[in-house]
């Protein structure tokens, strides 16, 4: 019965400590996916050519920064905004009034302020292109928000390692307590410590493996849930994130029961045999 409960109380834990790390994986994640959709909008003077804006995009694609290009011309961006609106804005202009764009997507290690404002001043710098566009602002929100979210995720998990040392340590010391007087024992009869904790390490170990089994279990139903009822997930929680996840919640669960079995079994180990009754 106590290691039954052993197993559902660290099982608990450890779905806590995988939420924690795979809440962090998954917004380090989304930040990234954030920044790789951010559209720089470099708009092309009238006289530029299909040819030549298609050239513009071979060149661009040569450098660090550049993910996708996508070159919108001035009939795509009128028919676009035609369907958009419901009406056709030439026909009371006399004219096009759109220009013909590259819709710019960086690579996540450059959709930052700094890297964003050197990137604007060497497109500017091009003879084909008239201005440069791209929400400064919102990247500004994305990076601090989620330096907010990894902060909190951080004490979360910090103090999530302390509470699930405190109760797992707690039930192991339970489950070798009533179990003192059989150490003491051994003792007397010459036992090594060494071979007096081996079972109790082997016991550890194997519960420790079961509640992370079980815990890894329950934590991929859930996601798997998520994703049949939201597939774009997968852009964000992807296999890289779980894979990570279950292996931290596998090494959490063996090392923290291995710990708490080694240092619960010297406790009693070291105890004399009157002070076996006082405890």
């Amino acid at each position: 019965m106590q290691v039954v409960t052993l197993c559902i109380s660290t099982t608990m834990v450890l779905i806590l400590l995988g939420l924690v790390v795979l809440s962090v994986l998954t917004a380090r994640n989304l930040s990234n996916y954030v920044k790789e959709n951010l559209t720089v909008t470099v708009m092309l003077g009238d006289t530029v050519t299909t040819n030549e804006a298609h050239r513009l995009c071979r060149d661009l694609y040569h450098r660090p920064y550049a993910r996708n290009i996508d070159y919108i011309s001035k009939e795509q961006a009128l028919k676009e905004q035609t369907e958009a609106m419901g009406s056709d804005p030439s026909e009371f202009l006399g004219m096009n009034p759109f220009v013909a764009t590259l819709e710019l997507q960086l690579k996540s290690d450059y959709a930052n302020p700094d890297s964003l404002m050197w990137i604007a001043r060497e497109l500017a710098r091009r003879a084909e292109v008239t201005d440069v566009a791209y929400q400064e602002d919102l990247m500004d929100r994305v990076n601090s928000n989620i330096r907010k979210v990894s902060v909190v995720l951080l004490i979360i998990a910090v103090l999530l390692t302390f509470i699930s040392y405190s109760l797992i340590s707690n039930t192991v010391r339970l489950g070798v307590y009533s179990r003192r007087f059989l150490i003491h024992t051994m003792k007397l009869v010459g036992a090594s410590w060494g071979f007096i904790r081996r079972p109790f390490m082997r016991d550890g170990l194997i519960v420790g493996l079961v509640a992370a089994i079980l815990a890894c279990g329950l934590l991929g139903a859930a996601v798997w849930t998520l994703y049949r009822y939201e597939p774009q997930l997968t852009q964000v929680i992807t296999w890289e994130v779980l894979a990570v996840t279950a292996v931290a919640v596998l090494l959490f669960g063996l090392i923290i029961t291995l710990l708490c079995s080694y240092i619960s079994v010297n406790k009693f180990l070291r105890m004399h045999a009157r002070d076996l009754y006082k405890i």
